[in-house]
């Protein structure tokens, strides 16, 4: 698919060399304090999201932060080298409406425009979706929206479609697989240049040859290249997860809690010692996975720039 210029440069900031990606994910927000009573105070949850972002980001693509408390601290602390991406997210924590048909809303006082000037290379956003909820439409019409601005501002998009039940339960399995395949087939053609999609089975199902089937199904439903989000699963079953996805046409992953989910409760300096060694060496791995592995987002797009590009641009 032919891809602007501007979107293109921000694909190859995020990316490898060889055009996979390994997101540092760390635009956690209501979750983190939670986990943590002290990150209630915003300055201990930047210190923590800082502290990790120095650690790790120079050993993945790109890092994902969020305006509130990170993004802009990061820059100007100097803790996000110059070779690796800056993805920064617009959508507010959690969602408004019903549980069973939830909207999603952008953070206020942020834009895609405001992002773009910051130095961003890409804008993530996050969706509640189910195909059937009432809100599906909303939803839609919510995503296209957004990515319009991306369009408008020149500034890749990466769309994080997350599932939910109808029902006061939890999806089932199938269930799962039916709503982020349907995520992909619906809301990547509205303007996403990048899917970040869930492992697409509960964590219960073990069969290896439906996890391979599962995700191979997302690969032929999107027509962009999709990446894999750790979701909070624990590392060794989300890299067992990741040689599946990639192998099954992945282009990478978004990583957060599998890597550096122990650091939360960590003490300053406990936690510098567990993300220069246990964080670290999980990261890296990743990253030699998705870059021996993962399908190059160069599969997908090219871009064309005869020389009188700049007159219409």
């Amino acid at each position: 698919m032919k891809i602007s210029i501007g979107k293109l440069r921000g694909l190859q900031q995020i990316a490898s060399p060889r055009g996979t990606f390994t997101a540092l994910a760390l635009d956690h927000r209501q979750n983190l304090r939670k986990a943590n009573p002290a990150f209630v105070e915003d300055a201990e949850l930047s210190r923590f999201k800082l502290d990790v972002t120095a650690a790790l980001a120079p050993y993945g693509t790109a890092v994902l932060l969020d305006p509130e408390v990170s993004a802009a601290q990061a820059v100007a602390q100097g803790v996000v080298p110059k070779e690796v991406g800056l993805v920064v997210a617009v959508e507010s924590t959690g969602y408004t409406g019903d549980a069973t048909a939830r909207k999603a809303q952008l953070i206020p006082g942020w834009s895609v425009e405001k992002a773009k000037r910051m130095g961003a290379s890409a804008i993530k956003l996050l969706v509640y979706y189910h195909p059937d909820s009432p809100t599906a439409r909303e939803t839609e019409d919510f995503t296209a929206q957004v990515a319009e601005d991306c369009r408008k501002h020149d500034l890749a998009l990466m769309l994080e479609p997350l599932s939910y039940s109808l029902t006061e339960g939890k999806l089932t399995s199938a269930e799962k697989r039916y709503v982020v395949v349907e995520s992909a087939k619906r809301l990547v053609p509205l303007g996403a240049d990048i899917l970040k999609a869930e492992f697409p089975l509960d964590v219960s199902e073990t069969d290896p040859s439906l996890w391979r089937e599962a995700c191979e199904e997302i690969s032929a439903a999107c027509p962009a290249p999709w990446i894999l989000l750790s979701a909070a699963v624990d590392y060794e079953t989300f890299l067992q997860q990741v040689i599946t996805a990639c192998s099954a046409g992945a282009s990478g992953i978004a990583v957060g809690r599998a890597v550096w989910k122990e650091a939360v409760t960590m003490k300053p300096e406990e936690r510098q010692t567990f993300l220069r060694d246990t964080a670290l060496e999980r990261l890296s791995r990743l990253t030699s996975l998705c870059n021996a592995l993962a399908k190059p987002f160069t599969d997908f797009y090219a871009a064309e720039a005869p020389f009188d590009w700049y007159k219409t641009y």
